[in-house]
């Protein structure tokens, strides 16, 4: 799993995407070991969808890509309920961490907060849900500046739990 977590990173990081195939063979391989260890197939898909059920209300507005909704469902196929939750905890925790970071060294802490006021803003006023960051979207390269590519705090997170830190 980790070894699928890290090509996926590096395609995210390098690509922009983590490609479609990869993760439905990493689902795959991650749904047949564990069977053989001995996992029932509902305890599998219980993971799964939870993992899904989590990520997907953020996609739909924009906070995350599909390729990071499609990733915890890859480690659902491998991890049961518990620690699913866990790695997402974590991901969020490290990602926060990442973003802090960057609005430090970017020095535009002011203006990301006043947009997210202004996005926050927009939906109690229209009471409908937008795309978050759809505007920017239109610039890639402001997009791009804008993001962190979550592929890297998933990664983290997995290793640190695997590893016992969390």
């Amino acid at each position: 799993m980790l070894l699928l977590l890290l090509l996926s990173a590096l395609a995210d990081l390098r690509t922009d995407r983590i490609p479609n195939g990869f993760l439905l063979l990493g689902t795959v391989c991650g749904i047949a070991g564990s069977l053989i260890s001995g996992r029932e197939l509902s305890g599998i898909l219980a993971s799964m969808f939870l993992a899904f059920l989590f990520m997907y209300p953020l996609y739909k507005i924009g906070a995350f890509g599909a390729g990071d909704v499609k990733l915890f469902v890859l480690i659902g196929s491998f991890q049961n309920t518990g620690e699913v939750a866990a790695i997402l905890a974590g991901a969020f925790v490290i990602g926060a961490g990442f973003s802090l970071v960057k609005l430090a060294v970017e020095r535009n802490g002011r203006e990301r907060l006043w947009y997210f006021m202004s996005y926050l803003q927009e939906i109690w006023r229209t009471g409908h849900w937008k795309i978050y960051g759809q505007d920017f979207k239109q610039d890639y390269r402001t997009y791009c500046k804008n993001k962190i590519h979550f592929a890297v705090p998933i990664l983290f997170s997995a290793v640190c739990r695997i590893g016992g830190l969390f």
